[in-house]
């Protein structure tokens, strides 16, 4: 293929494939222009060029969107979501990695559902105080982690 024809059809590729300007996906994504340029320079996503000041983008940096603010929010910091991709760019996720993660979340559902319960209770406790509820104390108890309690006393000047 000569040089010229080659050059056509990149300019025709290139015609055909609408790409999104920062303000479109910001406005599709939900995300604010700011965390796309922090993404951005995380390498999280990648801009295609520019037109005028704005950044352009892909179509499919929408999905990729998506794929990070499902990551984070099931708890997964910016490195560990930058490691969910390929070279290709495409997603490489770790079933060990998600399969872990779920087990934290669900930990964190059981801690919650029973804070959950201890504050029904303490809401409607017939106890003349809180402080003499034994289900209010237990909720308490759990309220300061462990090492807390096993800490040393503070040092008195």
């Amino acid at each position: 293929m000569s040089v010229t024809a080659t050059l056509q059809l990149q300019v025709k590729l290139r015609s055909t494939v609408k790409f999104l300007d920062i303000a479109e996906v910001a406005r599709r994504s939900g995300m604010a222009a700011s965390k796309l340029r922090f993404y951005e320079e995380k390498g999280l996503i990648a801009s295609v060029g520019r037109r005028g000041l704005k950044r352009l983008f892909d179509p499919g940096v929408l999905e990729r969107l998506s794929l990070i603010a499902l990551a984070r929010t099931a708890g997964f910091s910016l490195d560990e979501i930058g490691g969910m991709f390929g070279e290709d760019g495409r997603p490489r996720l770790d079933r060990a990695q998600l399969s872990a993660r779920a087990d934290d979340l669900d930990r964190t559902v059981r801690r919650l559902g029973a804070l959950r319960d201890g504050l029904r209770h303490a809401a409607a406790c017939p106890a003349p105080s809180h402080m003499e509820c034994p289900t209010f104390q237990r909720l308490l108890r759990t309220a300061i982690p462990q090492q807390a309690e096993q800490a040393p006393p503070p040092m008195r000047r």
